[in-house]
């Protein structure tokens, strides 16, 4: 089986988690962030991540390919999610702040799916839309939205159970929340709660997922 992906991307470490935490034999496949044509000649859409079954059918929604691979051994371990609402707030308080902290510096860093200058073009061009913001702006006010990102860190998250806690048992809801959270660890100065940086580095560890700290910017 084959997965297509980009690093930086929430929904493909949602799949990704999960091949991880099972020991799943899967090849990891990074596309070019401008390559359209590569989605939409497999699922139809412009989606990520898309997983190549054995029988070389293509499944696209990050979900489904979640629950694809959880069931694949006849023995599902993803618990059902307790914390859906708590997960939507966060997500909503830090949402724009880590958008303009993380999209400049995803171009800072040696990622796989900008290995061309026609992809890092096109990154820049959809979210600095999406943003309404430049990179160079958005980066130069770091510290103004490092603020906001982790008053929303402080606030938000105090729900958060360690997996060590809970006999290193994963459930979906981490599945929806770690992905964003390791994504932080690119960027300097954030101030993560004691215990949300040992979630982090928990779950990162039990999903067999790298973290950016080495090239943090």
């Amino acid at each position: 089986m084959k997965l297509f992906v980009f690093d930086h991307c929430p929904f493909c470490i949602k799949a990704m988690m999960v091949a991880g935490l099972k020991k799943i034999d899967l090849e990891i496949v990074y596309l070019q962030n401008h390559d359209i044509d590569a989605r939409i000649e497999k699922v139809g859409e412009n989606l990520v991540p898309i997983l190549q079954k054995e029988d070389g059918s293509f499944m696209a929604e990050s979900l489904d390919i979640v629950i694809h691979l959880d069931a694949l051994d006849g023995n599902p371990l993803l618990l059902a999610n307790k914390h859906k609402e708590d997960i939507a707030r966060y997500l909503e308080a830090a949402g724009p702040f880590s958008s303009r902290l993380l999209y400049p510096r995803w171009l800072m860093i040696d990622l796989p799916e900008f290995q061309c200058q026609e992809a890092k073009d096109w990154f820049v061009a959809k979210k600095s839309k999406m943003i309404e913001q430049d990179f160079d702006d958005a980066f130069a006010r770091s510290e103004e939205y490092l603020d906001g990102l982790n008053q929303a860190l402080a606030e938000h998250l105090n729900w958060v159970r360690l997996p060590s806690e809970r006999n290193n048992e994963l459930a979906c809801d981490d599945v929806n929340l770690f992905p964003f959270l390791r994504n932080l660890t690119v960027i300097k100065g954030v101030d993560f709660p004691s215990h949300v940086r040992k979630y982090i580095d928990e779950v990162a560890t039990l999903t067999n997922i790298g973290l950016y700290d080495d090239v943090a910017v």
